[in-house]
């Protein structure tokens, strides 16, 4: 509670109680402080000022309007992944029933086409072309001379991630070298599946089925910030899947916290154990990794065609040994990064507690990739393959499909070599490039590992393709023992081990051999679909997750009662007589913190001048926990509040007129609103990070 300071209620801030001040006015000369090379941000703004009430810390648990939820026909969740993406839908009156969608055109042998590529194709004029395999598939069949002048994009996503001043106008790089606003590129992914559900929807109705009937959820990587979390929603807006003034219907959805909610549901014979610990499916402890994860490419190969899931309503068998207070991890493994995140039950309901915030990294499988190309680097010179990627896009394209086809073939118990086919404009541009043959480079290069078969292959020993999964391996094994020696994350009962990533017999192998003494480790069987799955019933039950924790501290700008001695003299200001400390950061909630799904923090500021017309509220975040002005490093400014208090009798108004903000938190975007007490009249505004 803070202390009640003078006629308005000012709160008594200090320095220790890690606040902030913020003023809003245009000062005369002669009533601010002594002149030093500090500048306030809050006497440039010209605005007017805002103080505490006290008492004004108020916690609501939740908005009793967040249970008022529009009734959608249909939820489709879209898998946005950064090497393969997909959708999966399920009717409202049938929530137990998950259907998957559409096989898709093309694909590759023995890669799983479950999902397509994430990979788009416009036309040399920037218009959509395609997207997925057929993107990939019509850019590869191109002259190589025309090729050049199409768009061809892949593996984008990670760009969100990587990005740290991400905004509206960030571009992205096609693979000819030319810039396309990022934006525009996720609109069209997201307008491209938009398109491909209503298809398919329509064509099961039998009608036309409207996008107003559905409700759509989009899965994101938790690690992410807020920026990139609110560019994807930008995106759908402009995709046409939500708008604005109806952002309810579209959900953003946190992929480890989906992988939770399904592998919640998971029976015995939908998943596999690899810990030792007990025997599940049929396997002993002394069955193998590999033994286990063969059983279970074969359930996948069997189910393929099947594009229904039937998920119970009940609670998986290994679930239900969880009791109130339980802790487990889920580990999400995708193609861009990996997610770690820490859920506790809640009982009697089941419901998630996010216990732990969320951490990871960019440790996802193109890391294998990169690594491949760093290998081709060195056997062929990394001014040739940077050559190679510009002058015959589609080739290197060509080349990396193949790699991805290996990839997937190896494991820990592999002997025999991996072959790689070369494309053809690969050897043929190698040796007009440097005047020798690949065979020639390979017998220079020093890399025994890799050899140079006569079909045109480069064969790699099962040692040489581990090899290049070890530093992304090593990366998720190191950053799940720094997590594992949290105090949260101690008397962990499961490891559940999900994502595309997740499929990779080196990666399963290693984290049982790290973490199989701590915890059990379990797989779903569809490993690479249990966040689609989730995402789904996600959007069935959105409040299947009760808590989580806040990634970022909030707070407005407030001015405080100047109090000699503890707040800096540069923050002094005078105003009327009355002596002011500026720019002080009032905590609506700290990084870290627990908070319930819908839950509302107010408080209660009053004008720090009475006749002031337009009371203007600066909302801000920052990473770090102890902040206490709005002038601190890594303090950012993330919405505006303007209220207008004209036309209202000041005999109608109270001495200390209370405008009351309100911060909505717990959903993975966060909604503010100040409320003229006296008038009744209302401002919104939702938090923006890429605009300010």
């Amino acid at each position: 509670m803070m202390e009640s300071v003078g006629v308005y209620g000012f709160c008594g801030c200090t320095a220790k109680s890690k606040m902030k001040c913020d003023s809003r006015w245009e000062i005369p000369a002669s009533e601010t402080a002594p002149t030093s090379a500090y500048s306030s941000p809050a006497r440039s703004l010209g605005d007017t000022g805002i103080t505490p009430l006290s008492p004004s810390h108020i916690v609501n648990d939740a908005d009793p309007n967040v249970s008022e939820q529009q009734t959608f026909l249909v939820v489709v969740a879209v898998d946005f992944g950064t090497t393969s993406s997909g959708y999966a839908y399920s009717f409202t009156k049938e929530p137990e029933c998950i259907h998957v969608m559409r096989r898709w055109e093309g694909g590759d042998p023995g890669v799983s086409n479950q999902k397509t590529p994430t990979t788009i194709l416009l036309t040399p004029e920037r218009k959509f072309h395609s997207f997925g395999y057929a993107a990939r598939d019509f850019y590869h069949d191109l002259d190589p001379n025309e090729a050049k002048q199409w768009l061809y994009l892949e593996k984008f996503k990670m760009k969100l991630h990587t990005t740290g001043d991400l905004t509206m106008d960030t571009d992205l790089t096609a693979a000819n070298g030319k810039k396309v606003k990022a934006l525009d590129i996720f609109a069209y992914a997201l307008q491209y599946f938009k398109e491909q559900a209503l298809k398919e929807l329509s064509d099961q109705a039998g009608s036309e089925f409207e996008n107003s009937d559905v409700r759509w959820v989009i899965t994101v990587p938790a690690i992410w910030k807020q920026p990139a979390k609110q560019f994807m929603r930008q995106a759908a807006y402009q995709a046409g899947l939500a708008s604005p003034d109806n952002a309810e219907q579209l959900i953003i959805a946190l992929e480890p916290e989906a992988a939770s909610i399904y592998c919640r549901k998971l029976r015995l014979h939908q998943m596999i154990e690899l810990s030792s610990k007990a025997a599940v499916n049929g396997y002993s402890s002394g069955d193998t990794v590999g033994a286990g994860f063969a059983q279970a490419k074969e359930h996948i190969r069997r189910n393929r065609q099947s594009r229904t899931f039937l998920v119970e309503n009940v609670i998986g068998e290994i679930w239900s040994e969880l009791e109130e207070g339980d802790k487990y991890v889920v580990v999400d493994s995708g193609g861009g990064t990996v997610d770690l995140t820490v859920h506790q039950i809640r009982l009697p309901e089941g419901h998630l507690k996010e216990l732990y915030k969320a951490t990871g990294g960019p440790y996802g499988s193109v890391g294998v990739d990169y690594e491949f190309e760093k290998l081709l680097c060195k056997i062929f010179g990394e001014d040739f393959i940077e050559q190679f990627k510009i002058k015959r896009p589609a080739a290197w394209v060509d080349l990396m499909i193949a790699f991805e086809s290996r990839k997937r073939a190896a494991a820990p118990d592999r002997t025999n070599p991996l072959n790689i086919t070369l494309p053809f404009s690969f050897i043929d541009y190698y040796k007009k490039f440097r005047g020798h043959s690949v065979e020639h480079a390979l017998r220079k290069s020093n890399v025994d590992f890799v050899k140079w078969s006569s079909q045109g292959m480069l064969r790699m020993s099962p040692d040489a393709m581990n090899a290049l999964f070890k530093p992304t391996i090593d990366s998720i094994i190191e950053h799940l023992r720094d997590l594992f020696q949290k105090p949260e994350v101690s008397t962990v009962k499961f490891l559940f081990l999900v994502g595309g990533f997740a499929e990779a017999p080196l990666l399963q192998q290693a984290v049982q051999a790290a973490f199989g003494d701590k915890c059990r480790i379990i797989i779903p069987q569809d490993v690479g679909l249990t966040i689609l799955k989730g995402a789904v019933l996600f959007g069935l039950d959105p409040a299947v997750i009760k808590v989580r924790r806040s990634p970022l501290t909030y707070g407005v700008g407030v001015l405080n009662r100047y109090v000699e001695g503890k707040h800096p003299p540069e923050k002094l200001l005078v105003k009327d007589g009355t002596r002011w400390c500026t720019d002080v950061f009032d905590k609506f909630i700290s990084a870290d913190q627990s908070v319930a799904l819908g839950e509302l923090v107010k408080r209660s500021y009053t004008p720090a001048k009475p006749s002031q017309l337009v009371i203007v509220i600066n909302i801000y975040s920052s990473e770090q926990d102890d902040v206490s002005f709005i002038t601190d490093p890594g303090v950012k400014k993330c919405g505006t509040l303007r209220l207008d208090l004209t036309g209202t009798s000041s005999t109608a108004v109270p001495p200390r007129r209370e405008i009351q903000t309100l911060m909505q938190f717990g959903d993975t975007e966060i909604k503010a609103t100040a409320i003229d007490i006296a008038t009744s009249k209302s401002v919104k505004v939702g938090i923006d990070f890429l605009n300010y």
